[in-house]
């Protein structure tokens, strides 16, 4: 008997990737509190808050049982998506799992990198994604030729991103080291995403969408428009992130 699959029958692929994923690290479970806070964070980035899939963080809390359900339709009513939590003892565990939420282990440094802000959530080996010209790869780095189009992510789990070309909106680099743009940053560009502080981005024309290193992060609308459309490095300062002009 062949166990050929036939592609063309097959419903759906599993496929590994790395995935940016908002981290809400709660440091109280009270339900009122929290809503008192988001709705001070919803005022001041309404942009932020727009169905927005985020993974709850409970290692902070000692509390065996926490009032799951509620804290959950807070973050709803405020345009936040849970979709998991992390850490938290058996009973949350299962509270989760009762919520229909995914559940990850205690953040250990394997599976789930915290970026704070944003987080790379792995779930499994790289996919590679099509490109106009073969990456290179050396000393755990790679390089990127070509334009990197929307929808498209290119990743460097181990090093250095270099990209000569451009990223589109939509698109999005990310690198375990530095990111490099050889042309416009349109995208979302993420470094450090295994926490090396000492990680950056540089590019030759930021119109950046998002930009991380090491769970510290900028939204478009926070960027100081007078860098705009300039070439820049984002680097971490006293764990604020910087970005200043390299003309």
């Amino acid at each position: 008997m062949s166990l050929k699959v036939d592609r063309a029958s097959m419903a759906f692929t599993f496929k590994g990737g790395m995935l940016p994923m908002t981290v809400m690290e709660l440091a109280s479970a009270d339900p009122e509190r929290i809503r008192e806070q988001l709705s001070g964070k919803l005022s001041q980035s309404p942009a932020f808050f727009q169905h927005t899939p985020v993974v709850l963080s409970v290692e902070k809390l000692d509390e065996p049982h926490l009032a799951l359900e509620r804290i959950c339709a807070v973050c709803r009513a405020h345009k936040l998506l849970p979709v998991a939590v992390r850490g938290g003892p058996d009973p949350v565990k299962q509270s989760a799992w009762a919520l229909g939420l995914g559940w990850f282990p205690p953040n250990d440094g394997a599976r789930v990198r915290t970026l704070e802000g944003v987080s790379a959530v792995e779930s499994g080996p790289d996919v590679p994604d099509p490109s106009p010209e073969p990456a290179s790869t050396a000393s755990g780095g790679r390089i990127y030729r070509g334009t990197v189009r929307s929808g498209q992510q290119v990743t460097a789990p181990d090093g250095d991103l270099v990209v000569i070309g451009a990223v589109n909106a939509g698109a999005e680099v990310l690198a375990a080291g530095s990111v490099h743009v050889y042309g416009a940053l349109r995208g979302r560009a993420l470094a450090g995403i295994h926490g090396d502080t000492m990680a950056g981005i540089f590019c030759r024309e930021l119109r950046a969408e998002l930009l991380s290193v090491a769970g510290n992060y900028k939204r478009l609308e926070d960027i100081d428009p007078q860098l705009l459309g300039t070439s820049v490095q984002v680097k971490l300062c006293d764990a604020q992130l910087g970005i200043t002009s390299l003309s």
